[in-house]
């Protein structure tokens, strides 16, 4: 996403599911493989259809799969309830850091695939969280999507500046499709 206004690219780390008590808390989904990024939070970009504000923390506690965030200026559960449904959104440069070889699954979507011999698969529409390993939805030139596992004997390269995957599929895996 970008915001009105900015050259820079924001991105969704969680959202405004519910009020938490009485006293303006709400509680948040974590949408972000980091949760604990939420323990050092001054400020974040809230989001709703109407507009975006950037909002200062409080206060942020965690509970059960929730994080409870108090922002300053929402006194009472009448206020915290206009902020329900509302994405928290952070700029791409204060994303966490991640391991080499590892990728936001929001930077491979889009992305063409190719075999090793330069053939065309399609792009990435979708990825699956399995728990194993994730697996690319890739839809182009088969008739039905292509599910490629995302493991290093079939990734191959991924190449972020080109916005290209090179892929090695096990056999039989295109006649499936």
């Amino acid at each position: 996403m970008v915001l009105p206004g900015a050259d820079e690219q924001y991105i969704t780390i969680g959202k405004i599911v519910n009020t938490q008590g009485h006293r303006g808390e709400v509680r948040v989904l974590p949408l972000t493989d980091f949760p604990r990024r939420f323990d050092d939070m001054k400020r974040v970009h809230v989001s709703l259809p109407e507009k975006t504000t950037l909002m200062d923390i409080e206060r942020t506690y965690h509970h059960k799969k929730f994080i409870i965030i108090k922002f300053a200026g929402i006194e009472d559960m009448n206020a915290a309830e206009t902020l329900k449904g509302a994405s928290l959104l952070v700029p791409r440069d204060e994303l966490m850091p991640l391991p080499e070889d590892t990728f936001y699954i929001f930077d491979i979507v889009g992305m063409e695939v190719y075999t090793v011999d330069g053939r065309l698969l399609g792009q990435v529409r979708e990825v699956l969280q399995t728990g194993a390993n994730d697996v690319f939805i890739v839809e182009g030139t088969t008739r039905r999507p292509l599910l490629v596992p995302a493991l290093k004997k079939v990734v191959r390269s991924v190449d972020m500046e080109q916005r290209k995957m090179t892929v090695c599929l096990p056999e039989g895996l295109e006649e499936l499709s």
